[in-house]
């Protein structure tokens, strides 16, 4: 049972940098990720920014990391 807990917490955390990354691209800040505790449209909306192509050029967050 506590090895389930370590697992998941040791899952969680590059789960939300990924996550932080990902919606930066979308030039979002990372906060946007404590929408999914607010409800069920929450997390939806969420999904739908991770979904979406990210800006092409320089955003509030810094260069387009190169895609080689």
């Amino acid at each position: 049972m506590y090895l389930y807990y370590i697992l998941a917490l040791a899952a969680l955390i590059p789960g939300l940098s990924i996550t932080s990354r990902r919606l930066h691209d979308v030039n979002k800040s990372g906060w946007f990720i404590l929408n999914i505790i607010i409800t069920l449209i929450g997390a939806i909306w969420l999904l739908i920014l991770c979904c979406t192509k990210g800006m092409e050029g320089i955003n509030k967050f810094g260069e387009e990391p190169n895609m080689n």
